[in-house]
C-alpha cells in the first residue's frame, strides 16, 4: 500500500471540506480551493480526519492513491496556512520594487520588467529590493509564478548574478585561467 496515500489528512478546526462525486472543495480562513479528482478515487471523512480510498491494488490505482492524497493535503494546507516561496535577487543594480500589486524587476536590461500577479497570488519585497516573496493558497500556482520570475534572469555560475531561490546553491565556476600565449 502507498505510504503517502494511506496517511490520513488531519483537518484544522477552521477548514471545511465538501465532496461532490469526484469534485472536492476545501474552504478555510485564507480562501477556497476546488479540484476534480479521478472518479475512481473515493474519500472518507471521520471526526476531522480525511482518508483517500482506492478501489483496487492495480498499478494505476496505486499511482493515483498517493497523488490524490498529496494534492488534497496541499489544498488543506493552502487554505489554512498558505504557501510562500522566496527569491533572492543578486547583482549590481538588480532589484525589485512593488508598484501597487505589480512587481517591477530591474535586472540589467534596458527596461524594467513588470510582473502582474495572477488571481490568488501576492508579492512582497524586503531588504531594499533583494528579497521577493510570492504568497498564495495554491501550491502549484505559487511554484509556477516563482519559476517564471526566476526565468527572467536565471543565476549564472561565474559571478552568481541573477535571481535564485533562497535555498538554492549556485555552483560557482572559475573564470579564465590566465594569460594565454
Amino acid at each position: 500500500m502507498s505510504r503517502i496515500g494511506k496517511a490520513p489528512i488531519t483537518l484544522p478546526a477552521k477548514v471545511q471540506i465538501t465532496v461532490n462525486g469526484n469534485e472536492v472543495t476545501v474552504k478555510g480562513p485564507k480562501g477556497q480551493l476546488s479540484t476534480a479528482f479521478h472518479p475512481e478515487m473515493s474519500f472518507n471523512e471521520d471526526n476531522g480526519v480525511l482518508t483517500v480510498v482506492r478501489p483496487s491494488d492495480e498499478r494505476k490505482h496505486r499511482e493515483l492513491h498517493g497523488l490524490t492524497r498529496a494534492l488534497l493535503n496541499n489544498m488543506v494546507t493552502g487554505v489554512s496556512t498558505g504557501f510562500r516561496k522566496t527569491l533572492v535577487v543578486e547583482g549590481v543594480g538588480y532589484r525589485a520594487e512593488l508598484q501597487g500589486k505589480n512587481l517591477m524587476m530591474f535586472l540589467g536590461y534596458s527596461h524594467p520588467i513588470e510582473v502582474t500577479p495572477p488571481e490568488g497570488i501576492s508579492f512582497g519585497v524586503e531588504d531594499r529590493g533583494r528579497l521577493v516573496m510570492v504568497d498564495g493558497i495554491d501550491r502549484q500556482l505559487v511554484g509556477q509564478v516563482t519559476a517564471n520570475i526566476r526565468g527572467l534572469r536565471p543565476p549564472e555560475p561565474y559571478k552568481g548574478k541573477g535571481i535564485r531561490y533562497d535555498d538554492e546553491v549556485i555552483r560557482r565556476k572559475a573564470g579564465k585561467a590566465g594569460k594565454g600565449k
